[in-house]
């Protein structure tokens, strides 16, 4: 059974698509200016209009003293949400500009609609691996409806600030150490969708999330670093190799070229005394010619 407090209390209940903006225009999930013609605000009693009533004598019997309180002035980049005996005032938020409250029945509270940007406190996450890191963020968010974001949540920056927190942890947590280090863009696109998602039904929308430092233990990264060490030791080897292998095959088809021509080793032979002679050095070089030694080399292959 549904008591008649209940349905006054589902009445008074504001939605996203329910809450008119006035002339604040945007871009987002919900149409500002628009108001859903299905809800049915409840309207002020009798004891709330005497008291408008009386509030606006009071105004006129101080005037002109209380037109300098009761006149609010509103930046381009803020809004006014007026509450008039606890509900909000049809029309939406006020500004930018000049706006009129009365005296002790109207408060109202400003909200920023700059994009803030703030600083995920360094986070300690298990990754799915079992590799405890340190990883911090940066998030920017801005209101994009002022109305919901003072109705539906209660602080809505402080708020936005613990599940940015908490969001980064349950990302991070199914990563491993390769993707956390590796993948940051994808992992700071999950997190806008999600908090995005999330901050919606407070009108708060967030525009961008950033991983700025991801810190490892010392241990490992000690670790990670002798692994690079090797790794590229291992690649310098086996480089070095390839070099000897390609060095001794060209060394090969050139003795191959040489022993064709016995002119080809003397002019070899020469081309080198000039190049040693070319060099401002005491070395003494003393021509011996290749035909002895050949002459020596035939008779040792002989009396084999």
């Amino acid at each position: 059974m549904v008591t008649h407090q209940q349905m006054e209390y589902n009445k008074c209940q504001y939605t996203p698509n329910s809450i008119p903006m006035g002339d604040y225009g945007g871009s987002g999930p919900h149409e500002y200016g628009k108001q859903d013609v299905d809800r049915k605000p409840v309207g002020f009693g009798v004891c709330d209009i005497i008291l408008i009533i009386v509030s606006g004598l009071v105004f006129f019997v101080t005037s002109p003293i209380s037109i300098f309180f009761c006149l609010k002035i509103v930046q381009e980049y803020e809004r006014a949400v007026i509450f008039r005996l606890g509900r909000i005032l049809p029309g939406g938020a006020k500004g930018p500009g000049l706006f009129f409250v009365l005296p002790c029945t109207d408060n109202y509270q400003k909200v920023d609609l700059r994009t803030v940007s703030f600083d995920v406190p360094p986070q300690e996450i298990l990754t799915k691996d079992s590799v405890t890191v340190a990883v911090d963020a940066v998030v920017y968010y801005r209101v994009f409806n002022p109305i919901i974001s003072i109705t539906n949540v209660e602080h809505f920056d402080r708020s936005t600030r613990l599940l940015s927190a908490t969001t980064l942890r349950n990302v991070l947590g199914t990563k491993n150490l390769f993707e956390v280090l590796s993948d940051r863009e994808h992992i700071s696109h999950s997190m806008q969708t999600m908090l995005d998602s999330a901050t919606d039904p407070w009108g708060v929308k967030v525009e961008r999330v950033e991983v700025k430092d991801v810190r490892l233990p010392v241990q490992m990264q000690r670790a990670m670093a002798a692994e690079a060490e090797a790794a590229r030791e291992a690649k310098a080897k086996v480089i070095a190799a390839e070099g000897e292998w390609k060095a001794s095959k060209a060394l090969k088809e050139a003795s191959d070229v040489i022993s064709e021509s016995p002119i080809a080793l003397q002019l070899r032979y020469m081309q080198t005394l000039t190049t040693i002679s070319a060099e401002k050095n005491s070395t003494i070089v003393f021509p011996l010619p290749i035909d002895l030694i050949q002459g020596m080399m035939d008779r040792k292959s002989s009396k084999l």
